[in-house]
């Protein structure tokens, strides 16, 4: 799908016509949008997607909620209620939704590379640089938003996770910490952070920080493909099993996503959090702590972080004790398989048990937008 604006549209509705709307209560977005006000103002706004919606546009929102504290649900739906109003994103091409879900992984980890330790994270590389449409080479896809800065000069394409895997930045210094599984790694690479869990007790948190630049290849849609996992039954889980039954494949299929993540260590201090605090959610692209159930990756060609999104999944009912999932979330993350503008990604907190919880979600959606009185006018 293509992200152009072309693709959808955004149909004026009523909250009335929310189902599920009365019985959601965000009142934990509220520290949320403070913190993105914060960022906003203090540091510098989101970038606008293609649907042309601003920081500007959502600041009012956000201004109002930084004094607001609500007494019950209700005065906390009545603060969009009075604010915003809903439109719902429909595909031209009669599409529906599509979420997915993500975790936090907790792994345990090394300092220092032993036997058992072999398997590094490693952070951005000092001939990895940002590209735009003034300095790629025409040989690379617009996609590409990394590439390599040679010796001589010249830009090129930054090795894929195969060459990186063998050993492309050994010795380089770039190692964070070193895991016990290859298979770990990976996941930690598709997730987007991560807590490192050291010998000694301590608790380190690792983020995204860069990517070589290559595109995300699902390796779940390559074992469908290969007739390996019946559609039907592709999860986390799944995936996983597959791995640890076929030791011998596991190069050859993880190469298959050329993609290659570089994170950076954060420490709690710059985050005004404690680290090992298990409420206290990842620094996502949006810059901000993720709130777990209520955080959503969104296209960031399309959509702009901040804004608040009503999901409403029929079908998925794990994560609310058997009720359809219908809840109002925060836009703050981005991922490179979350492309479309009703494709969204869904938080579900750190360690194990979220990561069984965010495996199995492929669900059906409507993708609802709240909009700012003021902006919402452009969109009648």
């Amino acid at each position: 799908m293509s992200d152009h604006a072309s693709d959808f549209v955004l149909q004026a509705i009523s909250f009335d016509r929310l189902e599920g709307w009365k019985d959601d209560d965000p009142s934990g977005l509220f520290e949320v949008m403070r913190r993105c006000r914060r960022q906003i103002t203090d540091v510098k706004p989101y970038r606008t997607g293609s649907l042309g919606l601003s920081s500007d546009d959502l600041l009012p929102l956000l201004l109002d909620a930084e004094n607001f504290t609500p007494s019950s649900p209700a005065s906390a739906r009545a603060f969009f209620e009075a604010r915003c109003r809903p439109f719902l994103i429909r595909r031209k091409d009669g599409g529906s939704g599509f979420v997915t879900a993500f975790y936090e992984p907790e792994i345990e980890v090394s300092e220092r590379p032993d036997d058992v330790f072999r398997f590094p994270f490693y952070s951005r590389p000092d001939d990895l640089i940002d590209l735009d449409d003034g300095n790629r080479p025409a040989e690379l896809d617009v996609s590409y938003v990394f590439g390599r800065l040679h010796g001589d000069g010249r830009v090129g394409a930054y090795p894929d996770r195969r060459e990186i895997d063998q050993g492309f930045l050994a010795g380089r210094g770039l190692e964070i910490a070193w895991a016990k599984s290859k298979v770990d790694v990976f996941f930690v690479h598709v997730q987007g952070a991560a807590r490192l869990r050291y010998r000694d007790g301590r608790i380190g948190r690792i983020t995204y920080a860069a990517k070589a630049g290559h595109p995300f290849s699902a390796i779940g849609k390559l074992l469908i493909e290969r007739g390996e996992i019946d559609r039907a039954e592709i999860s986390m889980q799944s995936i996983r099993g597959w791995l640890a039954r076929n030791p011998g494949r596991v190069d050859e299929v993880l190469w298959h996503n050329r993609s290659y993540i570089f994170f950076r260590e954060m420490p709690s201090e710059a985050l005004g959090l404690r680290t090992a605090d298990p409420e206290a959610g990842p620094i996502a692209a949006a810059k901000v702590p993720l709130l777990a159930g209520r955080s959503l990756a969104v296209d960031r060609m399309i959509h702009t972080f901040g804004f608040p999104f009503f999901i409403s999944a029929d079908s998925l009912i794990h994560l609310d004790q058997g009720r359809p999932f219908r809840r109002l979330m925060l836009a703050l993350d981005t991922g490179s398989a979350i492309v479309g503008p009703a494709r969204g990604d869904i938080f579900t907190g750190s360690g194990d048990a979220a990561g069984e919880s965010a495996g199995t979600v492929r669900n059906d959606a409507d993708f609802v937008i709240l909009l700012p009185n003021a902006a919402a006018g452009r969109f009648d």
